[in-house]
């Protein structure tokens, strides 16, 4: 799952049979693998068989970010600040993957309870701070079509945070946790919907980038693209990424009239 140590994906490539070929490989855009995570009470077969059956899962692209998404209707906006951050969310909503129960009164909206911590990394290799977390929400509209929104909603998306192509060596501020309390004032409660968050750390390179980095591939210069390092410069390549972590959806349903 690391960038840095991803060579790309056994058969999407040239053999490696007489060893590693020069390069990057064919299908440079492949991905190394992500992670999955479940919110369970003990590392145990059982318990993490029931956290999967309630859908309390998240996933990441990679690093082992750790996200916590709650649901209800009167989270209240200092819940960040409690050491019960958990307990509260489970007393007063649902978690991810979890369905809203009904507004008990007409006018309530939904209110979102999200917490992030980065992935600390380990001696000699920390992880990336996190750069913001964002909520999307998806519902069908009165005529049954599906429509959706991104919104960030905390953290800062112009932090300046930046990553130096020629070394890889990343640049600005950002996170260690991120935490916020969002509610939905758009809410309408004869709409389906659903939300889910995500969790986006600050830029860095891809691990293809990291090749062509280690190589000094400077695309202005013909001289230093040396072989099987052409897809470094090529227009598709995508030399920048943000790897993230998101949630299972909560999930409202109205009430069948």
């Amino acid at each position: 799952a690391d960038e840095d140590r991803f060579l790309g994906h056994g058969g999407a490539g040239p053999s490696a049979a007489d060893g590693i070929p020069k390069g990057l490989p064919d299908n440079a855009e492949y991905n190394p693998g992500g992670l999955a995570a479940v919110w369970a009470e003990e590392n145990s077969r059982d318990a993490i068989f029931h956290a999967l059956q309630n859908r309390e899962a998240f996933g990441t692209s990679g690093p082992r970010i750790a996200l916590r998404f709650f649901g209800g209707w009167d989270y209240p906006q200092s819940l960040c600040d409690s050491p019960d951050f958990a307990e509260q969310g489970y007393a007063g909503g649902v978690p991810m993957g979890g369905d809203l129960a009904a507004p008990a009164a007409a006018g309530d909206k939904p209110v979102f309870a999200v917490f992030a911590v980065a992935d600390a990394g380990v001696t000699g290799d920390p992880g990336t701070p996190l750069q913001r977390l964002q909520l999307i929400k998806g519902w069908l509209d009165e005529t049954g079509k599906r429509r959706e929104r991104v919104l960030d909603i905390a953290g800062d998306a112009a932090n300046g945070a930046s990553v130096d192509l020629q070394t890889c060596a990343t640049s600005g501020n950002g996170f260690n946790n991120l935490c916020t309390v969002w509610q939905d004032d758009d809410f309408k409660p004869g709409e389906a919907a659903w939300y889910y968050a995500r969790a986006v750390e600050n830029p860095t390179c891809r691990w293809s980038q990291r090749i062509c980095a280690a190589n000094k591939v400077d695309c202005s210069d013909p001289s230093t693209i040396g072989e099987g390092l052409e897809a470094c410069c090529a227009a598709d390549h995508r030399p920048v990424i943000q790897e993230r972590a998101w949630s299972s959806p909560i999930w409202y349903t109205p009430a069948v009239q």
